[in-house]
């Protein structure tokens, strides 16, 4: 059975205060924290229901896993309605425009969190992972590869690449090869399909290691299998050390 993580494009997050990012859910380590992974949830989503999945389908015991939950701010796309999101989205067409400043100040925030990461946790950039679902996918991959930091690698689940024009002239050369690991529901109604395999192909003209998984029937969530695929990127780009 899929895991739903539909993407409300309606959805109106009442009662919710336009304040900063909220503390991010923390799923620790079971063993002696040696590396970390980041993971940004989808628009109108939070840190909670990602924190709950990764524990259940790719819990290793050195990693932990940190899930920020997005600031509360209007999007346009949903009628100005109030939700997390972590930048604006405009619409959903290739030719609408990017909230580039958002996309930004977001890429900005994701950096701090890794800093503090490093400072406070002795993890260096290298022992981490970002990646994200749908918006949160977007955020990671944009921030990983335009990062003077060197990653451990990036994931990007029903994403795309944000300001794909922009590259590969921000690619910086940390991360010109990073490990990239690209899932996709072949029957994804809400980040078509296509958005992905063109982020695909554009990674490719510059990364050799990237790495697109496409998943029959699936729609805007995620399944055991791509969980599993997952699991086997972090263990695979983030061993025990």
């Amino acid at each position: 059975m899929c895991i739903i993580l539909e993407l409300s494009l309606f959805l109106c997050m009442g009662g919710a205060s336009s304040s900063a990012m909220n503390a991010p859910v923390v799923v620790p380590a079971t063993a002696r924290h040696t590396a970390t992974v980041i993971f940004l949830h989808g628009l109108g989503d939070t840190g909670h229901g990602w924190a709950s999945i990764l524990t259940e389908s790719c819990r290793i015991p050195h990693v932990k896993f940190i899930c920020p939950t997005a600031p509360i701010q209007s999007v346009t796309l949903n009628a100005g309605f109030q939700m997390p999101s972590w930048f604006d989205i405009k619409g959903l067409s290739p030719a609408d425009p990017e909230d580039t400043e958002g996309i930004l100040k977001a890429s900005t925030s994701l950096q701090s969190m890794v800093s503090e990461e490093e400072k406070n946790h002795s993890i260096p950039a290298n022992r981490i992972i970002l990646g994200g679902f749908s918006q949160g996918g977007a955020l990671a991959m944009y921030s990983t590869l335009t990062s003077h930091k060197q990653f451990a690698g990036m994931i990007g689940l029903s994403s795309w690449l944000p300001l794909h024009k922009s590259f590969p002239d921000s690619l910086t050369s940390a991360n010109k090869n990073i490990a990239c690991l690209q899932c996709h529901g072949m029957s994804d109604p809400v980040v078509p399909i296509t958005w992905g395999q063109k982020t695909s192909e554009l990674l490719k003209t510059f990364n050799e290691y990237t790495d697109f998984k496409a998943y029959p029937g699936l729609m805007h969530s995620s399944c055991p299998e791509e969980m599993q695929a997952v699991k086997e990127f972090i263990e695979k780009y983030l061993p025990p050390v």
